[in-house]
């Protein structure tokens, strides 16, 4: 890369002659400067930036006479003219009305007014960043109308809109200067780990709703673009230094530093280059809930005691004390101590992880514009590293991941053609439950603790009469423990390197990822051809997907495994009514070489009130679907609490269990210790676990997994009351063949609904739970709506508040045990205020978030969440002799400790100082 940079250096970077110099002022309606406003030549990208004070210095071989196009984020464009060399001016731009009056490009792939965007939009720009309460941009997306953000880590907070969703939100896409940002074996964004340093974020845009007829598969249920600061127009040093503290109740104080540098430069009007590092590191939220989900109320004296951040123990068995005894006690006796179940004792998950939280991204970019004009050639690498945790079906150390893209796009106004390619690396990552299972089994094996278990039980009742069941129980389990491994101990930590290194799950418990995703996109805005008939845009994407987990995480043990999907698309805007109506509609054909093609249109219509098109009213009809993930497809995983099988059809022979132990009553039917399963039983030959769990054991057949569809309809209103805006919208959500899991119960001998040996698999124990892929036969629909109010009180105060209402309609009954991980809260209220400039150099803001209580499901745990109240605050003093701007600030200032979900990390407040220099 450095070598790519000097060489681009030397062979582009020829500055331009000075010949003319322009000296200015920027100030808002009141006179009072504005910094970092654009000054750039018309039809140039030629220009600079205003510093602290307002002002700014053209150099330029431009001849007057020309002309200055000055913007600011929240500020109406001005043109100033330029007719003779050493001019100096002074220009005013006014506050625009409303955030209504700011563009954004995601709504129709086009610069458009979300005034007239014709679907909920909610934006993010650099003002907006600039003011935020939270420790960090991405955290500020919570404060956006209908947005929920669940914290998986420090480092790793997800995106959820309109629910559907857990920490593994593949319904929803993230673009990155527009590189689809997800994890190509996790199939969905991992936060910011590996998206772009606060320096450089230009906007942020966000649609809650579905999306495919532009973006295709994975824009199901929401979208959101970050794209970055041009170094044509952002140039300079830009530093940032953020440090303070998290804090709870479990984990304590512990320091956290973020940092970040950027450097952009444009050498002439053809050329400039950028690039940006930052670095955070903390501690992360600790998980502590020992409460044992699938039998309430049990503690750790409880022999089948299984603790939800307590991994190792389910690992279980029923012990038969009396049939014990009989065969292990010298001298027959007889005995009514019954049966168990027992599992074996487990860590804490503070005893498997470290907890660093740690992430480094790195940006890099050149920026050719050959004819000095719009048509400009863009090299862009992004880089990053990380620790973080992730909450699936385990609880997973994400530890040393590393994650990288770069792209090569030609553009200008009316094109462009992308490519870019994303490659990851799992480093030292490991699966949280299996390093304790496997730290047990190197101590001691199951069978030996058991009986060391059964046999310490049998001893304390037959000694004393008088020793009760229960501290039988703790007797066995003392016997049992006798000599295990203390955590902290020599012993403990050697077991831990070595297992966390070893990707076998049968000994270890570290996973392999190589996995990649190539792209090209393509699109093409026909306006300027079509004239005055309508504007019409086409596009198209390719994809390749190449697993590589080296049978890890897919059935890949042979190779890779390589598929491919494409798709296309054709929009269609008029303005109609002396273009008072806006009507679009678009269509996007998609195809993946496992699946039929699907076709999606959307229609919308756009109509404004009044002639000064100040209240407008929307209405939107599209369809979506969400091909499935490449887990639904090729994962072959044991979870522990469940075998994890992909419905692709090659994939159900190619999976095939280890060796599994019979039990000694089993062991007559099979004539063997052991047996494998294959994945195809967990789809042809099975039970349902609910139904044994209700002692009624039904069959079942899983049929294979096919695309999931959406019907969605949504109508809104945007208006304007002098300095009061008014966004609402409401929805309605309709979803066919709901991609679902199924967890079924394969048994070790017979087959499922032989009404014999089967049935006795049952009653031995001999059975595995493979968790199955498929699609729900119920109906299944979300509706809801939200309303946002922003406006200025008490003369120049900044307020804001917003509600929204998310609703599930599901009759449970129609597909018995489906969850639909819905997961999202049914209201939510979110209000902000602050003051940009309360005093000279001096502003603050506020946000207020509640909502209420709300069922989480997944394959981890399903519990409920209490509604929670959240403020974050911060203040901030500019020194404009120094470019800087210091911030005082906290997240949850309150102190009310949460969980985004059970089993999740404890979240406390977070307090910090920040300096950012030149932002």
């Amino acid at each position: 890369m450095r070598t790519l940079f000097l060489l681009s250096f030397f062979l582009l970077g020829i500055g331009a002659y000075s010949q003319t110099n322009v000296n200015g002022t920027v100030t808002d309606q009141n006179g009072d400067p504005v910094p970092g406003a654009n000054v750039v030549i018309v039809g140039k990208a030629i220009g600079t930036t205003t510093d602290f004070d307002g002002n700014f210095n053209l150099e330029t071989s431009e001849i007057p006479p020309f002309q200055l196009r000055i913007t600011s984020i929240g500020f109406s464009e001005a043109i100033a003219e330029v007719t003779a060399n050493n001019q100096t001016l002074a220009i005013a731009i006014s506050e625009a009305q409303t955030i209504l009056d700011e563009i954004v490009i995601s709504a129709s792939r086009t610069p458009e007014r979300i005034f007239e965007s014709p679907v909920t939009v909610e934006r993010m720009d650099i003002k907006t960043i600039q003011s935020a309460a939270s420790p960090t941009f991405y955290d500020a997306l919570e404060n956006l109308k209908g947005i929920d953000l669940n914290t998986n880590s420090l480092t790793f907070k997800s995106v959820n809109t309109r629910g559907f969703a857990t920490f593994a939100n593949n319904r929803f896409m993230q673009l990155v200067d527009g590189m689809d940002n997800s994890s190509p074996a996790l199939n969905f964004p991992l936060g910011n780990l590996l998206g772009m340093s606060e320096l450089d974020v230009n906007t942020v845009e966000l649609l809650p709703g579905a999306s495919s007829a532009l973006y295709g598969a994975n824009a199901f249920n929401g979208i959101m673009f970050m794209t970055s600061k041009s170094p044509f127009l952002h140039q300079g040093v830009s530093f940032y230094a953020k440090t303070g503290i998290t804090s709870s109740n479990n984990a304590g104080d512990n320091e956290f530093w973020d940092v970040g540098v950027r450097l952009a430069h444009a050498f002439n009007d053809k050329f400039a280059a950028k690039a940006s590092v930052s670095f955070l590191k903390g501690t992360e939220w600790f998980s502590t809930d020992y409460t044992d989900f699938g039998n309430p109320g049990f503690t750790r004296l409880d022999p089948a005691y299984d603790g939800l951040n307590i991994y190792g123990d389910e690992v279980g068995t029923t012990l038969d004390f009396d049939q014990i005894a009989a065969e292990n006690l010298p001298i027959p006796v007889a005995t009514d101590f019954g049966s168990a179940r027992v599992t074996r004792t487990g860590y804490e998950e503070r005893d498997l992880m470290d907890y660093d939280a740690e992430s480094l991204k790195a940006d890099f970019a050149l920026h050719y514009k050959p004819w000095a004009n719009d048509f400009e050639i863009v090299w862009n690498s992004k880089i990053g590293r990380g620790n973080t945790i992730y909450q699936g079906a385990n609880r997973y150390s994400i530890k040393d991941f590393f994650m990288q893209q770069h792209k090569l796009e030609i553009r200008n106004k009316n094109f462009f053609v992308r490519g870019y390619t994303t490659a990851e690396k799992a480093g030292n990552s490991y699966d949280t439950r299996f390093t304790a299972i496997n730290i047990n089994r190197a101590w001691k094996d199951d069978i030996p603790w058991f009986t060391d278990y059964a046999l310490g039980y049998l001893t304390a009742r037959f000694l004393n009469p008088s020793v009760t069941d229960e501290q039988g129980h703790a007797a066995g389990r003392a016997n049992a423990d006798a000599g295990r491994y203390v955590p902290g101990s020599a012993q403990f930590n050697s077991a831990l390197a070595r297992i966390t290194a070893d990707g076998d799950l049968t000994t270890g418990s570290k996973f392999q990822d190589n996995s990649k995703i190539y792209h090209i996109d393509a699109n093409y805005n026909l306006a300027h051809v079509t004239g005055d008939f309508a504007d019409i845009m086409v596009g198209g994407s390719w994809r390749q997907y190449s697993l590589n987990s080296a049978g890890t995480i897919y059935t890949d043990t042979d190779g890779p495994i390589n598929y491919e999907e494409y798709g296309a698309y054709l929009q269609l805007q008029k303005k109609l009514l002396e273009e008072r109506l806006k009507f679009t509609g678009s269509v996007r054909f998609d195809k993946s070489e496992f699946f039929d093609g699907f076709f999606s249109p959307r229609v919308s219509l756009v109509y404004a009130l009044d002639e000064e098109k100040r209240h407008n009213i929307r209405a939107s009809y599209q369809t979506g679907f969400r091909n499935p993930s490449t887990q639904d497809l090729f994962i072959g995983l044991n979870a522990g609490l469940a075998t994890l099988v992909g419905s692709a059809p090659d994939n159900l022979d190619r999976y095939t269990t280890p060796d599994l132990l019979v039990s000694t009553a089993g062991q007559a039917f099979t004539g063997s210790e052991t047996v494998q399963l294959s994945g195809g039983q967990a789809y042809e030959t099975a039970f349902t676990r609910e139904s044994v769990a209700a002692g009624n054991p039904q069959t079942t057949v899983v049929d294979l997994v096919q695309p999931e569809q959406i019907s969605a309809y949504e109508v809104g209103y945007r208006g304007i009351f002098g300095k009061l805006s008014v966004d609402l919208n409401a929805y309605y959500n309709s979803y066919e063949d709901f991609i679902s899991n199924k967890t079924v119960l394969v048994p070790f001998y017979g087959q499922a609904g032989d009404n014999g040996l089967s049935l006795l698999a049952l009653q031995n124990e001999d059975f595995l739970p493979f968790q199955a892929y498929t699609n729900s036969s119920a109906d299944i629909s979300s509706y809801g709506g939200g309303i946002g109010v922003t406006t200025k009180v008490l003369g120049d105060f900044d307020f804001g508040v917003n509600y929204t209402y998310a609703k599930l309609d599901f009759e449970e009954g129609s597909d018995p045990g489906f969850e639909t991980n819905f997961n999202t809260p049914e209201h939510k209220v979110k209000a902000s205020f602050g003051h940009t400039e309360l005093f000279d150099n001096f502003g603050f803001n506020i946000n207020w978030r509640w909502n209420d209580w709300y069922l989480w499901q997944s394959s981890f745990a399903d519990g409920f969440v209490p509604s929670r109240n959240i403020v974050d605050a911060q203040v901030n003093f500019t020194v404009p002799s120094i470019k800087s701007i210091f911030k005082i600030g906290g997240s949850n200032i309150l102190g009310e400790e949460y969980v985004s979900a059970p089993g999740a990390g404890t979240i406390g407040a977070q307090y910090y100082v920040s300096w950012t220099i030149n932002q």
